[in-house]
This record gives C-alpha cells, structure tokens and sequence, in this order.
C-alpha cells in the first residue's frame, strides 16, 4: 500500500518569505552586516523546511530576499518576487537596527512575523520593538520573535530552542491560514434536525476564513447513484476492498426487523458509491470527464464539506456513516493519503474546528457528540468500578455514529505508544491493525430507517488530545473553545456496560481533560457544562497552543482554553488591549475585525 500525495485544488502551494532586513548606512556599517544577516534567513530558512509540512505532506518551502532589505526599494523589490512566488507568510529576521516603517511588510494579506536577534553587539531587540510598534500603529499585528537568553554576534546559526518554538508555532499557523484561503465548505444539504452549525453562515467563511460556501442538495447524490456518475472500474475495486477488508459486527435490530443479507449487499454498494460521489462532489475527478460528465468532474474546490444525511436522506437511503468514516481517514481503497474531511449532519461549524486540526497536524481527526458526563459516583453506580488514576475524576463520553475516523482506534503506534499519526507516517501494517480492531454494525433502524453501517471500536486510552469547537454568538460572532486532555483506557466490562446505555453500534473515545481548579476547568463536569454545543472536534496531540496563535491570526476569540499561559502566541497588538489575556483577545479581535473584512453578525 503507497502513500498517495495528491494535488487535489490544482494551485500553487503557499510558501513561507524570509526578509533579511539591515541598517542601510552604507560605508562600513551595512557592508559589516550582510554576511550575519542572510545567514539568519538561511538557517530560519532550514529550520522551517526540515521541519514543517503542508497537510498534503509536502515540505513547507521557503523563499529568501534576493537582497538584504535596508529601505523601502528593497522591501518593494522583495514584495513583488514574494507576490511572483505565492508567498502567503513573511518572517523578518535582523540581527541589527534597521529603519522600521522603511523595511517592514506592509502586503495587508500576509501573515507576518519579525525575529530580532538577541545580541548585545547590536541593537536587533530595538528594531523588533520599533518594528511591531509600526505594525501596531497601521493595524498590520505582527508576531514578535526574540530569545530569552543574549547569544554571541558569531551565533546566529544556532537558532535557541524558545524561538525555534515561536518560528514553527508561527509559521505552523500561518501556512494554516493560507490553505484555507480560496477553498470552499460544501453544504451538501440543509440544516439537519436543527442543529446550529449546520445553519451555515457564509459571511463567516468569507470574512475570517477566506473560504466560500458552495450549496449541493441531497438529491445530486440521487441522480449521480441513479445515472452511474461515478468511477466504475473504481467502484469494482472499491467494493472488493470493503468485503474483505470491512469486518461486519452483530445486528441489534429486532430479528424481524433486520434487513434481508441481499438489502445489506445492497447497503453496503450504496455506501461506497455515496463516499467516491461526495470525495468527487468536493474536488472532482477526471475520470468523469472521460465519461462524458465534464461539468461533474470539476468539483467544488471544497477543503471541508458536511453531509446533512439526517433526516429527509436517512429516512430513506443508506446514512451517511460510511463515506464519513472512511473519508475522514487517512486510507481507503486507493492506499494511504489525505483525509479527506466531512462533517456529520453537516454541523460546519465542528467540521471547521477539525479543519483547524487537520492544517496544523497533517492527521486524520475525530468527529464526536460531546455526549455524556459519567461521574466517579455515577460510573461506581452502575458498574461498581470505582474510577481510579486518569478516570478518578469522571469521564466524558465522546461517541457518534459516523465521522470518527479508523485511525482513532490508536492502532497506529510510535514507540510503543497508540498514536495517530500524519498519513505520510502510517505504514500498511498500522491500515490492517485499524481495519482489524474496526467492526462495521448495522444502522439501529428505528434511528436510520434506510440502514447503513457505522464503525464500532473503542479509542485506545492514553493519547494526548486536543478538543476544540467555533460556535457563533449573536454580538460577539465566532469564539474558539479548547480542551486539552487525554483519552483514557476503562475495564473492558465498565465500557460494555456504559456503552450498552447509549449505541453500542457506535465508536467511543473515554475522554479525559486536563484540569486547572479554575473556571471552566475546575472539574470534568465544568468542562462539559461549559461547552458550548452538541459537537466536538478531537486531534491528536496537544495543539491548544497552536489553536490560539491561528486563531489570532484569523482575530477569533478563544472563549475557552486549558493551555498553559507561558505557550499562548499571540501578535503584540494583543499586548495594548489590556493585561487580562482573555479580554484583550476580544478587543484585539473586535477592534481589527476578521482578516478578511467585515462581518454580518
């Protein structure tokens, strides 16, 4: 099995600019500069490229100044070579005083950053102040990057381990925001059962995501099912895979009602072309074109989609469990690749949150009902375990029917350890180790009258997790909530009992957050009480940090976090809006308005 990187928007890749800034003074002082300061930009250059991914694998690239920047006809000349590279995100870097407003960045569509070197033979601390202070001034928030400890002038290729942090958390995030840039979010459908994000606002993805919203209705799937507008040599090979390699569980429909093995083959059919349809409806396929449907074969230019399924489709048809689960994974059919991602009943607001955690991670995300709230009192009650070590605290249920991806079942390991890991990373034995600890349980027919199959496994405890949701707030627009924790192993016979008082035919994560004694992190009820919807997005890995940098970048306020405040990345703007942290990431926020322009609110 191959891992498949793929170019499937068909556009240049965002690149990162380095813009080596000097003190102009020509006669000795510029001249004694030029060798220290490209070399800053080579090893940021280095640094960022061994080190960083787009999330379709490749190498992050950078492009360098032709020349150090000591004035304004240097900083257009940089400009314009930047603009010829597609170049999306600038970082400045100087060891040295330069004249500010001259050499600075001022393209209002880049995301920008400044490292001023901390050495004492020259004043690069004195430019990166005056610097941001003219970011601030114009309203163009800028990164401040600068090392805790002072380093010799001959030092600058050895980049300190806190601004190496800053570098990567900074550009992490900002080539973040420019994939978003130009894509699409596919509604395929309306509003499920009255779910608030799937009432999709568009003004939000145009003004703070850069994205816009394309309208499919349910019923193209019918006509594309129906007239065969899909890859049939890849459905022959797609279907073949699901048979051997999909392993069905019990039925817990009523034996009168379950469906007859010919209606479940035909389910099964169903479900696969339902997947190749709406992977094609999101970024087409050329395949069609060949077939005589060119319009079909373009797509939508859709980097997220949601599927409304409930209920006017799953009344009827097949639900929508299957091309959700394998979609989101980071393998099918075709081998290892990209997840591809699709929100369940379309809630775009939740498939944003996995969106953000998919761009800063490369990796597959889960999709769940922030469900229940199991006590330490209540899971003795009805187990007679009493929680202890991760649990002693209570567990939160995270379960839900479809878009949880395979790779969530922690079969995938690094070190010894359950991991999910970036696609390029996961091996074929880690694909069959997901497959094998994967049952596929058909749909409860009272729930989903025309059948389906759903995944049914249990997430392997012990992976640190991220959980993260956007929801819109009439007056105040998006806020981003974030809880870090842990997911968490229980007795085999506690998660049956647990399990069998919700849908067993459903995958579980047992979900722990890291607690602070504060707020909304006083204990897991807190955590669950706060949490502002139905839905929550779960990635690998603790990336609160990273979440907060994007999400200044996008100037949406974090309502909810647990990351620690010695991480928080924020542009210096922030720091004139007032101490607390929390409000004056709503000034700052408010005041600058989203990148993109205004907002409806």
């Amino acid at each position: 099995m191959v891992v498949k990187f793929e170019d499937r928007f068909g556009a240049a890749l965002p690149k990162v600019g380095i813009r080596p800034t000097i003190d102009g003074r020509r006669g000795g002082v510029r001249e004694s500069l030029e060798g220290v300061t490209m070399e800053m930009a080579r090893v940021a250059a280095r640094l960022i490229s061994e080190n960083l991914r787009h999330p379709n694998g490749a190498p992050v690239e950078c492009v360098i100044a032709d020349t150090t920047i000591g004035g304004v006809a240097e900083a257009a000349a940089c400009a314009e070579k930047f603009r010829k590279e597609n170049v999306t995100v600038t970082l400045t870097v100087t060891p040295c005083w330069c004249y500010g407003a001259e050499t600075m960045d001022m393209d209002p569509h880049t995301i920008k950053g400044v490292w001023g070197f901390n050495g004492s033979d020259r004043p690069g601390a004195v430019y990166l102040a005056a610097v941001l202070a003219a970011h601030n001034q114009k309203g163009l928030p800028a990164f401040g990057i600068y090392g805790r400890d002072v380093q010799d002038f001959d030092d600058v290729a050895r980049i300190p381990e806190d601004v190496a942090e800053k570098l990567l958390r900074f550009v992490r995030a900002g080539i973040a925001v420019s994939w978003m840039r130009n894509k699409s979010y596919l509604s395929i459908g309306s509003v499920s059962m009255g779910i608030a994000g799937s009432i999709v606002d568009p003004h939000f993805f145009e003004s703070y995501l850069g994205m816009r919203v394309e309208y499919v209705d349910m019923s193209e799937l019918v006509r594309r099912l129906e007239l065969g507008i899909y890859d049939h040599k890849e459905f022959e090979q797609a279907y073949s895979w699901v048979r051997e390699k999909c392993k069905e569980g019990p039925d817990n429909n009523p034996p009168e009602l379950q469906h007859s093995r010919e209606k479940k083959d035909e389910v099964w059919a169903t479900s696969v072309k339902m997947a190749m349809i709406v992977r094609d409806l999101m970024v087409g396929n050329p395949v069609l074109r060949e077939s005589g449907w060119e319009e079909e074969s373009l797509g939508h230019h859709a980097i997220l989609a949601g599927f409304q399924g409930q209920r006017q489709w799953t009344d009827y048809f097949p639900n929508g469990d299957f091309l959700e689960a394998i979609l989101n994974s980071s393998f099918d059919w075709n081998g290892i690749r990209e997840p591809y991602l699709v929100a369940t009943e379309n809630d775009s607001l939740n498939g944003v949150a996995m969106l953000f955690g998919h761009l800063l991670t490369g990796t597959a995300q889960l999709f769940s009902d922030v469900r229940t709230y199991w006590s330490p009192a209540a899971i003795e009650r009805v187990t007679g375990w009493v929680p202890e070590g991760e649990a002693a605290n209570g567990l939160i249920h995270l379960i839900n029917s479809g878009p949880t991806c395979l790779d969530a079942t922690g079969k995938q390991r690094t070190n010894g350890r359950p991991v999910i890991k970036p696609f390029w990373e996961v091996t074929e034995d880690e694909v069959h180790a997901c497959l094998d600890a994967t049952l596929w349980r058909y749909a409860n027919l009272g729930y989903f009258r025309g059948g389906g199959y759903s995944t049914d496994f249990l997430t392997e405890g012990g992976m640190p997790v991220t959980m993260s949701r956007v929801n819109l707030v009439k007056g105040v627009g998006p806020v981003l909530q974030i809880a870090e924790g842990y997911t968490v192993d229980v007795p085999q016979h506690v998660h049956d009992v647990l399990d069998e008082r919700t849908d067993p035919t459903w995958p579980t994560t047992w979900f722990v957050p890291r607690l602070t004694g504060k707020e909304a992190f006083t204990d897991v009820y807190s955590v669950m009480a706060h949490w502002g919807a139905n839905h929550g997005a779960i990635s690998y890995g603790h990336i609160g940090a990273d979440l907060i940098t994007l999400a200044s970048m996008l100037r949406i306020p974090v309502c909810m976090h647990n990351v620690p405040e010695e991480l928080i990345f924020r542009p210096t703007y922030w720091y004139a809006c007032g101490q607390d942290p929390e409000g004056a990431d709503y000034r700052a926020c408010a005041t600058l308005g989203p990148l993109y322009g205004s907002y409806r609110r």
